[in-house]
């Protein structure tokens, strides 16, 4: 589930310019290769680090720069796991997208994802958002009642 403390904003990208807008924002084609190769992947896959150094057509440093930018944005979760390697036992890095990591994922690549995947990260983000206008409504006195209403009628 999405974390209480984000604010989520809602992005309206035209669909044949949403990568162009997307990459302004990270300010680097980087982090959206890194989230497209985790798409690709699945995502809810793993996403190891030594893999993605492997396949991206970027060094080394870049690629961690840039993975370690997307943790502290919480778009990605980073782990460690036990791994045998030629006879030898070896820690490896991974990496998950998250909650949020999942809708960008949505936004950046929505017809790579199958219906479930969209319908989870759907049901997600909505929970999310609607936590978060709740809080905002409490703080500016707005009437539970009254989103209620404007919630049915667009339904």
């Amino acid at each position: 589930m999405v974390e209480e403390e984000f604010h989520p904003y809602i992005m309206f990208l035209p669909a044949k310019e949403k990568f162009d807008i997307l990459k302004t924002i990270f300010g680097s084609e980087v982090p959206l290769k890194i989230l497209e190769f985790s798409i690709s992947k699945g995502v809810s896959a793993k996403i190891f680090q030594r893999e993605l150094i492997r396949k991206l057509p970027y060094s080394n440093k870049t690629v961690i720069e840039h993975l370690k930018t997307l943790v502290r944005f919480r778009i990605l979760s980073e782990h460690m796991e036990k791994k045998q390697i030629d006879n030898r036992v070896v820690w490896v890095k991974y990496y998950r997208l998250s909650e949020v990591g999942k809708w960008f994922a949505f936004l950046l690549a929505e017809e790579k994802l199958t219906r479930e995947e969209k319908s989870q990260i759907l049901r997600n983000i909505f929970r999310a958002y609607i936590r978060w206008v709740r809080k905002l409504s409490e703080k500016l006195d707005v009437s539970v009642e009254s989103l209620r209403k404007i919630f049915t009628e667009e339904l």
